[in-house]
């Protein structure tokens, strides 16, 4: 039986919940980690865990050409089994050194499911309407953060932290058994010969295109920042806050607001187009970041926590509403080297982000200025990237 438009975007949906299931729902047991392996509680280390996995989508490289080559499916498949390994090992890590190195596999397997997605759908859609489509899946996607902070809580109530590192693998053999039922959305005329040359024409082909490098630039900028604050909300939350218990409920609370806003994007891109909803919601975006930025000079570091947080979960809710557009228009111009842009997207939003994500984490120790002042900094230059492509 052929799968029919709703069962592809809730399927494309649960495939991406991968990601954030493997990072959302373990954000609770952190303090379990810290002591389980003895780390101060004011350590930052415990972010890592996050950093790592996220520094594994540099495999989309990869991925992307054998997409392109394969298929998406035989892609697609060769993804489950990696994150579902890593996640285990992870669960029952010696040390954090082979907890880190699991969760950079789990990250790689995620990076062949994410990515394998997004090019099914830009198989599928294009322009405002593969914008639409992301939309409402990014929607059914954020509905993550909001439940599974209270699953790990739920978990860790009744079991230990290695019993909350287990859920996103066994989610994902469930995801996987439902995957059998979509269909290759790259027929085999359309695929490119794997060979070192025809990669390398890809690679070179993506990358010259401006419109491509931009959109790339700006979703990789707001990923930096949204990067940063998710590895470090337990710490802000239980450590510079002293609100532990609060925390599932700032994130999920923050996951509802995100999740209205990406539905609230197939609306606005629809009706606006892609290209100028993303222009207004940068700008309003960094207004509300300067706003913060302001607000942490003129008080004190860390500023009134509801403020922080209402101002924070607008933010976050802005950054989801953006990247489907970003996405979309990133990839538009790209036709049959879909599945190579993809990858190259996915590389530098998610490695890039990580990396430098990592960094901002490691200044927030005692205080919010350094996320504070990445957010405005971000978005200074989105809008100016975006601006930029206005003109010409």
């Amino acid at each position: 039986m052929k799968m029919h438009s709703f069962e592809f975007i809730s399927l494309s949906a649960c495939t991406m919940m991968l990601t954030a299931l493997g990072i959302d729902v373990m954000l609770p047991a952190f303090g379990e980690v810290r002591r389980h392996f003895g780390l101060a509680p004011d350590s930052t280390a415990a972010a890592q865990i996050i950093s790592f996995f996220f520094m594994g989508q540099i495999a989309q490289i990869l991925f992307g050409a054998l997409s392109d080559s394969w298929g998406r499916l035989a892609t697609l498949r060769l993804g489950f089994p990696l994150y579902i390994v890593g996640g285990i090992a992870a669960a029952f890590a010696p040390t954090l050194t082979v907890m880190f190195i699991a969760r950079f596999i789990s990250g790689v397997g995620a990076s062949a499911v994410f990515m394998t997605t997004i090019a099914g759908v830009r198989d599928r859609y294009v322009g405002d309407e593969m914008a639409r489509i992301m939309s409402l899946i990014f929607t059914i996607f954020l509905f993550t953060p909001v439940a599974a902070p209270f699953l790990g809580v739920a978990i860790l109530s009744v079991s230990t932290w290695q019993v909350v590192f287990l859920a996103p693998p066994i989610f994902a053999v469930i995801v996987f058994f439902w995957s059998l039922r979509l269909e290759e959305s790259l027929p085999p005329e359309k695929r490119v010969p794997l060979r070192w040359t025809s990669i390398k024409q890809s690679v070179l082909h993506v990358l010259a295109n401006r419109t491509f490098l931009r959109y790339t630039l700006v979703a990789t900028l707001l990923f930096t920042v949204l990067s940063a604050y998710i590895s470090s909300s337990e710490h802000i939350v239980g450590e510079i806050y002293a609100r532990p218990h609060l925390f599932p409920w700032i994130f999920g609370g923050m996951g509802l607001l995100m999740s209205f806003c990406s539905f609230t994007n197939s609306y606005l891109s629809s009706k606006f187009g892609a290209r100028r909803t993303v222009q207004t919601l940068l700008i309003i975006y960094t207004v509300i970041a300067a706003g913060l930025l302001v607000v942490v000079f003129v008080t004190q570091d860390p500023p009134d926590m509801v403020v922080f947080f209402v101002v924070i979960s607008v933010l976050m809710s802005l950054n989801l509403a953006i990247e489907p557009n970003s996405s979309s228009l990133a990839l538009e111009p790209m036709g049959d080297t879909a599945g190579m842009a993809s990858a190259v997207y996915g590389t530098f939003f998610f490695s890039v982000g990580a990396s430098l994500g990592a960094l901002i984490s490691y200044f927030l120790t005692h205080g919010i200025f350094a996320l504070a002042l990445s957010f405005f900094v971000a978005g200074v230059i989105a809008v100016a990237l975006v601006t930029r492509n206005k003109r010409k």
